[in-house]
């Protein structure tokens, strides 16, 4: 067994993590956890001796933790919200281990992307509707740019994470037509999950009307609709 690990642990319904997800969990030394990310029952089911809040370290001090894990031969779990491949920054951390010889596994965890479909009860892709979805986040702090008012011309599903904050703004960026369906997903598969519907014109109003502010997804497109967005029958059916 590898003693390095990064598990993703799906959106929050700690049901959604994988086996292999809770069996590292189980079974880890050290656990390096996402915060408020994470749901807390999935690090109270961890048995490990040390459990570190990666909200409260910089990037130097996670990979410390790492490296003084495995130096004193423990099996080191970092455990990520929802899949580490999307906006997860797991790169940088394993360029900095790679650099000591310490190669992690990654194992997959059930993304906010596919939570808030199943939220929706619909397809992100869906025949005669969306035979593509864009991931993509606005710019801010950490991205100077972004092509979101291209993405939203194209007419396929267009998935917006980190982007809560900026909602108006995006509404007011984007090159669909106004009466163009949008959802926003907060905490996708928590218990206190919260689903807004409304159009490109109208959205920002009622999430703000909601008390959303931070923590959800945005989802453009006829996809959220689901049974009403005129899809086509798939041939699987036929």
């Amino acid at each position: 067994m590898r003693e390095f690990y990064i598990v993703g642990a799906g959106c929050g319904d700690p049901g959604l993590i994988t086996v292999k997800g809770m069996d590292l969990l189980k079974k880890a030394d050290i656990l390096i956890y996402a915060g408020s990310l994470v749901n807390p029952e999935l690090v109270s089911a961890s048995k490990a001796a040390i459990k570190l809040d990666s909200s409260k370290m910089n990037l130097e001090e996670i990979c410390g933790a790492v490296r003084d894990g495995i130096r004193d031969k423990k099996l080191v779990v970092r455990l990520h919200s929802g899949d580490p491949a999307l906006y997860g920054a797991i790169v940088e951390q394993i360029a900095i281990l790679e650099k000591e010889g310490i190669s992690a596994e990654i194992i997959p965890g059930v993304s906010s992307l596919f939570g808030a479909a199943a939220a929706l009860n619909t397809q992100l892709t869906l025949r005669g509707v969306s035979e593509s979805v864009i991931i993509t986040r606005p710019a801010g702090e950490t991205l100077e740019d972004d092509r979101i008012a291209e993405f939203s011309r194209t007419g396929e599903t267009l998935v917006i994470f980190l982007g809560t904050e900026k909602l108006r703004d995006i509404m007011a960026r984007v090159e669909c037509p106004q009466d163009t369906p949008v959802a926003v997903v907060y905490h996708a598969t928590w218990d206190d999950q919260k689903i807004v519907k409304g159009t490109v014109a109208d959205i920002a109003d009622k999430v703000e009307e909601a008390g959303i502010t931070k923590t959800a997804l945005i989802v453009i497109g006829r996809a959220v609709l689901g049974t009403e967005s005129g899809f086509i029958h798939s041939h699987l059916y036929s």
